[in-house]
């Protein structure tokens, strides 16, 4: 017969009941005793809380009983759904236990093999070097993509501090992207304005770097290079309403102009808004038009702010700073 002072089976590690608070001690000194033998236990109770989540969202859109409902058949209920979930997730459960006892099995191999690996030096020398040579290759591309960028690009901010610096700062790589299309460097620095809030809301990475996207272009399927998920507003059948997606990022805003010339020129829908290059009223209009935004009055908003005085006396100044 066991005593009560007899040491505890391997079994008791399993959590039958979900009171059983004392064996999350006990796993924890097994856990570093041997890990691997843990990790079943620690896959079986992840599984039992996503159950527990999984009971507990069903009940929140259930209407409920409105004869029994009180707060005391709530508490016996949310006992139940917690026991419930422990039982769902013993024997095969739903299979994330598995599936995360495998993930973690590989992790804790991978751990213990960097640890435990041979310090022969010729194997720690190769391995050195095959690990820094991605790096330096990386800095490499890095510089030489630097040396390649105009002195003005170099220097430009992740965001401006007013209109007026957003014009002058940008007003070389406006010229030269509105030369190739034919148009005034206000309308590309208007349309900018509008979708950036003239530098301020330029779309960011994770990290909080800048995309440097000065026009909002969407990364589509055909789309190889860098990308931000972002929050935008769209309209559809005239309602506005907020929706995510994938925008293109670059990693300067002369890239960010450049594309913007490439995008306009490879998209056969926009050939009849570069027709109109001539008129920057109409060549809006026709933009808009062919689809470039959602927003109804996406063109009427982009011509009202060419038209401020504020943006011509911010382009004139940023002419002769250009100069």
């Amino acid at each position: 017969m066991q005593t009560l002072s007899s040491p505890l089976p391997p079994a008791s590690l399993n959590q039958d009941v979900y009171t059983d608070l004392s064996g999350l001690s006990r796993m924890r000194k097994q856990a570093q005793d041997n890990p691997e033998k843990t990790l079943k236990t620690v896959a079986r109770q992840f599984e039992s809380l996503f159950m527990q989540m999984v009971l507990k969202s069903m009940r929140d859109a259930s209407f409920g009983d409105s004869l029994f409902d009180s707060s005391q058949s709530r508490f016996y209920q949310d006992m139940f759904d917690k026991q419930l979930g422990l039982s769902l997730s013993q024997g095969r459960g739903i299979g994330m236990a598995e599936m995360l006892e495998r993930q973690l099995h590989g992790s804790l191999h991978t751990s213990a093999g960097a640890v435990t690996a041979p310090a022969d030096s010729s194997s720690l020398k190769d391995r050195k070097r095959e690990l820094r040579m991605p790096v330096l290759n990386t800095v490499s591309v890095k510089e030489q993509t630097t040396e390649t960028r105009t002195a003005a690009d170099k220097s430009l901010p992740a965001s401006f501090s007013s209109p007026q610096d957003f014009v002058q700062k940008l007003m070389p790589l406006a010229q030269k992207a509105a030369d190739k299309l034919g148009l005034k460097p206000e309308v590309l620095l208007a349309q900018a304005a509008l979708e950036t809030g003239w530098g301020q809301h330029i779309s960011r990475h994770r990290d909080g770097s800048s995309s440097h996207n000065l026009f909002n272009i969407k990364a589509g399927n055909s789309w190889d290079g860098k990308r931000v998920a972002i929050r935008t507003l769209e309209y559809r059948d005239g309602l506005a309403r907020h929706e995510r997606a994938a925008f293109r990022a670059y990693d300067s805003y002369a890239d960010s102009f450049a594309d913007y010339v490439d995008f306009l020129q490879s998209g056969p829908r926009y050939q009849p808004a570069l027709q109109r290059v001539d008129d920057p009223k109409t060549f809006i209009r026709e933009l808009h038009g062919a689809g470039y935004a959602t927003d109804p009055d996406y063109a009427n908003k982009i011509i009202d702010i060419m038209q401020r005085p504020m943006l011509q006396a911010a382009v004139e100044n940023g002419t002769r700073h250009a100069g």
